[in-house]
């Protein structure tokens, strides 16, 4: 047997099963989520243990920094997750939602009812606690997932998976759930299995996603690039500006809501700029005595008349830097700013800050992206900080679900219609007609 037939054997069980999965009643899977919780907390030294080896590989091979932070997972990571599952079970079940409930005819009844994807498969790099998330999303929503995550992170991931696993099926689960596939040849064989798997999520670079989407026959959610901006009106508040920056770029350098590209209004530039050199130089401090990372500036003409930096190029519109990066641009408008963000951005998440409510309506309603903000970092654009427990990732499409994925993006619906023997000819020859009536 080849590795390409394993793979669809594997996935033709995990197809087999996500129909009982969907079967399973709220009360079962929220059940299955605490054992899934206390069995993490149990493990949870054994976990740190795996994670270890993980970041003593990534030191040897000279991973970059950023990658290693999200390859972490200690104690606040797990306490996160953990947080996130129990969040989970508090929140109603996404299954068996009467959308719309109609008579069409006497006796003739049709109801539109939320169900499970069934299959979906998540292909993440890096990031261990996306792994939890995944999982305990697909769960929750009445999905079976197949995972494969990055080599970076083997050792973490293969005994999140286990302990997950082995907590699930105790608790009633399907024994195919849930299934971690670790080798990377196994990703081509994975993208082929369009009869048995009904969703691909992925996360990663931008070429990584590309490389999935042009490989594939199985529908693709999620986003390739993470260019993000804040736009500084000249009626902003100076005062939360420049903390509002520092926050979206340092806070988690690594993500794909921080922000990349700084756009600033030219009558408030002399203001700010100068705030955000010294608040980002690695030795300024804000307010609240909070010290920040040291970035490097890259910025257009206009910007380097105020400030010390680096001069940007045409390509620092378009990058996603994932470091400790920040390209600068003035505009002459509100409307230059939208226009720059609709052609450079990745359509994931934008923020204006301006105290000028008609401008961020205006800056709200044009930007094309997933999240608009005000006033506010970009960092904010996360299914846990949403209210959506976690996220099984970020879409920037606008076909069935758009920005943080959490239990909603995970259901579909279908119709039930149920009748006394009503045919169609009755209606098409005019001996009946119908009747449209909502509950």
């Amino acid at each position: 047997m080849t590795q390409n037939d394993t793979i669809r054997r594997i996935a033709g069980a995990v197809k087999a099963d996500s129909f009982k999965m969907a079967a399973l009643s709220g009360e079962e899977r929220n059940a299955a989520l605490r054992k899934v919780a206390a069995a993490l907390k149990d493990r949870e030294e054994e976990i740190f243990a795996a994670n270890r080896l993980d970041l003593e590989n990534a030191e040897k091979v000279q991973l970059a920094a950023p990658i290693v932070k999200r390859l972490k997972f200690d104690e606040a990571k797990l306490r996160d997750v953990i947080a996130g599952i129990e969040s989970l079970t508090q929140l109603p079940d996404p299954l068996f939602k009467v959308l719309l409930d109609r008579e069409m005819d006497e006796g003739l009844h049709m109801k539109k009812v939320t169900c499970p994807i069934g299959v979906i498969g998540v292909i993440f790099e890096s990031r261990p606690d996306a792994l939890v998330q995944i999982a305990s999303l697909c769960l929750k929503s009445g999905n079976c997932a197949i995972l494969k995550g990055g080599s970076e992170a083997a050792n973490t991931n293969r005994i999140l998976y286990e302990t997950i696993h082995k907590a699930g099926v105790e608790a009633g689960l399907p024994e195919h759930f849930l299934t971690l596939i670790e080798s990377r040849e196994d990703i081509g064989a994975l993208l082929k299995c369009d009869e048995y798997i009904d969703l691909l999520i992925p996360r990663g670079s931008n070429a990584f996603v590309q490389y999935i989407m042009e490989n594939s026959r199985i529908p693709v959610m999620g986003h390739a690039d993470g260019v993000c901006h804040i736009y500084v009106d000249k009626a902003a508040d100076m005062s939360i500006a420049a903390p509002i920056i520092a926050d979206a770029k340092t806070q988690y350098v690594a993500a794909c809501n921080t922000v990349e590209t700084l756009l600033v209004h030219r009558d408030a530039a002399p203001a700010l700029l100068p705030a955000i050199q010294k608040l980002l130089s690695g030795e300024g401090k804000d307010a609240a005595g909070k010290t920040f990372p040291k970035v490097e500036l890259r910025g257009d003409e206009g910007t380097q008349k105020l400030i010390p930096c680096l001069a940007a190029e045409d390509a620092d519109w378009d990058q996603e830097y994932v470091d400790y990066i920040l390209s600068i641009k003035l505009v002459d408008s509100l409307e230059e700013a939208i226009d720059h963000i609709n052609l450079h951005g990745s359509h994931h998440t934008d923020c204006i800050i301006t105290e000028d409510e008609a401008a961020a309506e205006k800056f709200m309603m044009l930007v094309d992206s997933a999240g608009v903000y005000q006033n506010i970092s970009t960092r904010f654009a996360d299914g846990f900080r949403y209210g959506f427990g976690a996220e099984v990732g970020i879409s920037t499409g606008k076909l069935h679900a758009r920005g943080p994925v959490g239990l909603e993006g995970l259901v579909t619906y279908k119709y039930k219609i149920t009748g006394k023997g009503h045919i169609v000819a009755d209606y098409s020859e005019g001996r009946k007609a119908f009747h449209f009536k909502d509950f």
